[in-house]
């Protein structure tokens, strides 16, 4: 219990802090616990597509001199693509056409609920296979990027749902951002490059900077504030 209360702790605090944001018209938290109960369920299909796409590659591309290659292949395609693919896919089923999803901060709310939900799944896995230490690291690393990504997910949502001259461009951009984002994230990690790692504190706090602009726009543009 001690150590999924370690996984989970970090999910709480951000769940409450990007609840506390949402300041001009809260969202029902049925609906809040709804996806982020999906957003767990999620892991399911993520294993099965990440495990299929890992066994293809590795059963033909695993070679010494592929390494490189192969640590972006896991990185973009295997985590990256697929993580965010059926995180954007949980948000179509249950908020695109949804009443409540009426103006653009709920784009982030109802993706971070999303992705959080993953992340504890993860998490837990994480932290029940590794320790202690790993519940520390990732509540610093690993927790708030994913939350990082879903902020950017939604953010290009909430853009396609209320600015529907440009939805198709944002909805590719919900998409291929946060693949991007979360791509390179894991690549830094898995090259095993000592500069790119040096690189890793950086890039963590760039692209936490980036979410947070984000969430003050959209924040800011309120249709509920007065």
């Amino acid at each position: 219990m001690f150590l999924i209360a370690v996984a989970l702790a970090p999910i709480i605090t951000l769940l409450i802090y990007f609840n506390y944001r949402d300041k001009y018209e809260k969202e029902p938290r049925q609906l809040l616990s709804k996806v982020f109960i999906f957003g767990i369920l999620t892991v399911i299909p993520v294993y099965f597509t990440e495990t299929a796409l890992t066994n293809y590659w590795h059963a033909k591309y695993s070679f010494p001199d592929m390494a490189v290659h192969t640590a972006a292949y896991d990185s973009f395609v295997v985590a990256a693509l697929t993580e965010e693919f059926f995180k954007i896919l949980v948000f179509f089923i249950f908020i695109w056409n949804n009443k409540n999803f009426n103006e653009k901060f709920d784009g982030i709310i109802y993706a971070v609920f999303i992705s959080m939900g993953f992340a504890s799944a993860e998490n837990i896995l994480y932290v029940l296979g590794s320790g202690f230490g790993t519940g520390i690291i990732r509540a610093f690393t690993a927790v708030p990027a994913h939350a990082i990504f879903a902020v950017t997910s939604g953010y290009f949502l909430a853009l396609a749902k209320f600015k529907p001259s440009g939805k198709a461009l944002y909805l590719f951009s919900a998409l291929a951002i946060p693949v991007l984002i979360h791509g390179l994230y894991d690549f830094i990690l898995l090259a095993k490059n000592d500069i790119l790692l040096l690189l890793f504190v950086p890039y963590l706090i760039f692209i936490l900077i980036a979410a947070l602009k984000g969430m003050k726009k959209h924040s800011d543009n309120s249709r509920f504030r007065k």
